[in-house]
């Protein structure tokens, strides 16, 4: 699996990297002692070489890595706030979300088998590496994952522009927040298994926000780094 650019090299944990394709051009001081310190193979290249193998802004810089590696729920010990996905589609979107949950302190976040964003070099790319500190689950079925994560003491919020002020909402004790598809939402099926639906409160003419937005907002608003 291939992953690119400086910062994902940085963030990204030493054991997922097989080797380093670094642009002849890139003569980064910093990149070359994250190498040498951690004993990684690297490679010199030409640009053209590294345009064939990603096609994003790779800044110099291409990682081959493991193949991601994805947990299952009884990964999932003793932690105070969990992150749902119901069927994303951008990479973008969730990149962005790891990178958010991470930085609030988020270990884990569940999305589906199927119809769904898988995480790739975008992802890795737009997390900034953050998918090395954040154990993305795999499930095969939203609804039934609400109903055990209930039994095991989780407070299950979906989220809709109908739902209730989340200025008005107390989100303490164990909780999971679910976003739901980009275009769709949340599903029906699972807006009916969760406790509560809330919603982020709108002053001007737009009457949602992108998904990766929404979750940033409520993932602090709900003590993301308590």
């Amino acid at each position: 699996m291939l992953a690119y650019g400086k910062n994902v090299l940085l963030m990204m944990n030493p054991k997922e990297i097989k080797k380093v394709y670094l642009s002849k051009s890139k003569n980064d001081a910093e990149i070359k002692n994250f190498l040498k310190d951690n004993k990684i193979h690297f490679v010199v290249t030409s640009n053209d070489v590294l345009n064939k193998m990603v096609k994003g802004n790779h800044q110099g810089v291409v990682i081959e890595r493991e193949e991601f590696k994805y947990f299952e729920l009884k990964d999932i010990q003793d932690e105070e706030f969990l992150v749902i996905l119901d069927h994303l589609e951008d990479p973008h979107n969730f990149g962005a979300i790891i990178r958010t949950a991470e930085a609030a302190g988020i270990k884990t976040i569940i999305i589906p088998k199927d119809r769904s964003v898988s995480v790739n070099d975008t992802v890795i790319k737009t997390s900034v590496g953050t998918t090395s500190n954040v154990k993305i689950v795999k499930v095969t079925n939203i609804a039934e994952t609400i109903k055990k994560l209930q039994k095991e003491g989780y407070f299950v919020y979906g989220t809709s522009m109908d739902g209730k002020d989340c200025r008005d909402v107390d989100f303490s004790g164990k909780k999971v927040l679910i976003i739901g598809n980009e275009g769709k939402g949340i599903s029906k099926i699972v807006e009916e298994k969760c406790d509560e639906i809330i919603s982020i409160p709108m002053k001007g003419e737009v009457n949602s926000l992108n998904a990766s937005v929404a979750a940033g907002i409520l993932i602090f608003k709900m003590g993301g780094l308590s």
